[in-house]
This record gives C-alpha cells, structure tokens and sequence, in this order.
C-alpha cells in the first residue's frame, strides 16, 4: 500500500516568512514551486538519513544515531519565524500528545532550527519555552551551515532565503527505527490521523489493528484523504474511493469467476467418475 498512500497522500504546502504581508511585500521575491518541491520531497522516501551531529539547547552534541531503534519524528523550524513555524509547532504540540495516547512513548520528536546562524542553543530554548514543549522525549538542536545543508538534503526539505526571512515548505518528517524517511505530513494544520496512522504502523508493526467495521471505515478514510489545491486543505477525495470500490468490485467478480469455474470443474470431473 506504501507507494498508493504516498501519492494519495497529496502534500500540503505551506511557503513561510516572518509574516505574510511581508512575504507578499518584498520585490522580487522568488516563488518556490509546489510540483518541484514536494516531488523532491517524496523521493526520499525510504532514503536512510545520515548520522548528522547536532547541537542541542544545552549546548551539547546530539548524534541522529541515538534515535535509532525506535520511530523519530523531525520538524523543520526557524526560531525568528513569527508566524508559520509557531503555527506549526503548537498544532504539532497537539498531534504527538494525541499519539502518545494511541501509541505511548514509543517515538521521540526532534525540532531542527534550519537557520545554522542564527538559531543558536539559546535561541532555540527560547522557542521551546514559548511554545510550551513540555515532552520529555522532545528535542532542540541545530548544527553548522554545512552540517544542516546536509540533513536538509537527506530530508528532501525544499527552502529560499529571501530578506530577513525564509520561503519554505511545512513539512515534518517521520523516520522509522533504523533511520530511514517513512512517511512525510504536509501543513500547519494537517489532520491528526495523517500524523497517527505512520506511527502506528511503525510502532505496532502492522498496517491495521483488526478487521472490524470501525477499523476499516477508517483506514478507507485515511487513504482517500488527499490535498485540494483549491481550497488549501487536506480532504476526502470521491474519486480515490470510487476508485478502490471498482477495483473491490472487479476483485469480487474475477474471484467468482474463478470459484464457479473450479466448481464446474468438480462436478464434471465427479460424473465422470460416475461413468467410469
């Protein structure tokens, strides 16, 4: 189901700056394609990333290897940021207490300050503080230039430095447990179960609890939602569940097929034992 999901999974982008009247304000500036960007984005899916060292709001080295074996959840930042990346970060404050109750503590958050001059361990626990962060498996850090150029590379993040800010996709990253980029959430304010519906799988190590109704209405849900660029949300596309439903369908019928053919099959082969 990985690569249907993925492309259902249309991607919400979001192009942030300090505000938007400022973004909408500044000549010249560069628009970042959606196409290109999020194509880029979802071809690293499955990519392993690499052991990038950062520093955390203590000052201390923070190795991306000490997340393995258990799911990371990676959100890309700028502490300067006054309107997007708030934005983002609170409703991602909402997502992960909402997962620890559905999967506990079985994955750890990393915030990455992308702007390697300026978001410093202090600047970084300033943001935490006034986000109120308050998980104990919830980090900060940043690195050197070359170091977040690096991991930004491996995470397919798309962004543009423009004046006194920067234009760049929403995009938090979910890796599994040996590092590798599992699933990528799009937007300031994507629906929660996007969020959850990876984790679980990651973290259970299945793709759907049980075969009851409720389950099943769901996950039908959660791979019929998909991004309207028209209205600038994620949403239940028709299409995709006609889809699934014809193809159900067709499965249903090709099966009968075969059933009353091997039933035919048996009978003719039973009177002509008959015979004999």
């Amino acid at each position: 189901m990985g690569a249907l999901k993925h492309r259902l999974l249309a991607a919400f982008l979001a192009v942030a700056a300090t505000t938007a009247a400022s973004l909408a304000d500044t000549p010249g500036a560069s628009r970042l394609d959606p196409d290109a960007v999020i194509e880029r984005s979802e071809a690293t899916l499955g990519r392993l990333v690499g052991n990038h060292v950062l520093i955390d709001t203590k000052g201390d080295p923070l190795s991306l290897d000490a997340y393995r074996g258990r799911p990371l959840v990676i959100s890309l930042v700028y502490t300067s940021c006054s309107s997007v990346c708030p934005v983002t970060t609170q409703h991602l404050i909402e997502a992960v207490a909402d997962a620890r109750e559905v999967v506990g503590d079985g994955f750890s958050v990393l915030t990455v300050g992308f702007d390697a001059r300026h978001d410093t361990p202090a600047q970084l626990a300033a943001f935490a503080s006034a986000q109120g962060i308050d998980d104990d498996d919830w980090r900060l850090a940043s690195a050197d230039e070359t170091t977040i150029r690096e991991l930004l590379n491996d995470l397919g993040f798309t962004y543009e430095a423009t004046a006194g800010s920067y234009q760049h996709i929403t995009q938090t990253t979910i890796l599994d447990a040996d590092g590798r980029i599992y699933r990528h959430v799009y937007g300031d304010n994507f629906p929660v179960q996007i969020f959850i519906e990876p984790l679980k799988e990651l973290v259970f190590g299945l793709t759907i609890q049980s075969f009851s109704l409720d389950n099943v209405v769901d996950r039908v849900r959660f791979i019929c939602t998909t991004y309207n660029p028209s209205t600038g949300a994620y949403e239940f596309d028709y299409a995709n569940f006609v889809g699934i439903a014809v193809g159900g369908t067709s499965l249903l019928i090709v099966g009968f097929i075969i059933f009353k053919l091997w039933r035919n099959n048996r009978q003719l082969l039973a009177k002509q034992e008959e015979r004999g």
